[in-house]
C-alpha cells in the first residue's frame, strides 16, 4: 500500500504549488496612522487571462467523516485560487503540479488553522477539507465566460487518514 506523507503546512514546501498566506514572516508596516498594522503582498492572485475577473466569495465547509477517500482532483486551468479561513480551525491540503495529472507527484499538507493558501493557476488540488468543524473560508479565484474547473477521477481512491495531531494519506 503506498503512503503519501502529509507534512506541516510551510512557505517552502509549499512554493511548487502556489502561496501560503500567512502573516507569520511576512512583510509588514504600519498605516492609518499606526493603529493598524499592514501585512502585505502576501499571494499573487492571477485571475484576468482572457477577460477573467476577480470574484471574491465564502465557502463554507463541512468537516468531513473520517475515513475519507479522495476519489478524485480538480484544477482551474486560467486562474488562481485562494483560501482564507475565518476562524482558526485546522484543514487538509492534497495537491499535485499543474500540467498532465501524476498521483505520484501528489502532496498532502496539513494547517495551523489560520494559514492560507493560493493554489497556483493550473494546479491539481482536493476541494475544502476541512476538518473539525463547519468552517468559513474567503475564496478569491477567478470569474469570466470560459469554463475554469477541470475534474478527474482518480483510477484507485486515496485513503486519507487522522491520527491525532498527524494527517497521512494512504492508497487504498
Amino acid at each position: 500500500m503506498k503512503t503519501l506523507r502529509v507534512a506541516r503546512l510551510t512557505r517552502e514546501a509549499f512554493a511548487p504549488f502556489g502561496d501560503v498566506i500567512e502573516i507569520d514572516g511576512a512583510r509588514h508596516f504600519p498605516i492609518n496612522g499606526g493603529t493598524t498594522e499592514r501585512f502585505h503582498d502576501l499571494a499573487t492572485v492571477d485571475v484576468c487571462d482572457d477577460g477573467g475577473r476577480p470574484l471574491i466569495n465564502v465557502f463554507r465547509g463541512q468537516p468531513r467523516a473520517w475515513p475519507l477517500e479522495i476519489s478524485m482532483m480538480e484544477r482551474h486551468p486560467l486562474g488562481s485560487q485562494a483560501f482564507v479561513p475565518l476562524r482558526d480551525a485546522r484543514y487538509v491540503i492534497v495537491v499535485a503540479p499543474a500540467g498532465e495529472f501524476d498521483a505520484s507527484q501528489m502532496r498532502a499538507f496539513w494547517t495551523e488553522g489560520w494559514q492560507g493558501v493560493n493554489y497556483a493557476k493550473g494546479v491539481w488540488h482536493h476541494p475544502l477539507l476541512a476538518l473539525d468543524c463547519v468552517s468559513d473560508f474567503v475564496v478569491i479565484d477567478r470569474g469570466g465566460d470560459q469554463p475554469n474547473c477541470d475534474e478527474i477521477a482518480l483510477t484507485e481512491p486515496w485513503r486519507l487518514e487522522l491520527h491525532g495531531e498527524q494527517v497521512a494519506v494512504t492508497e487504498t
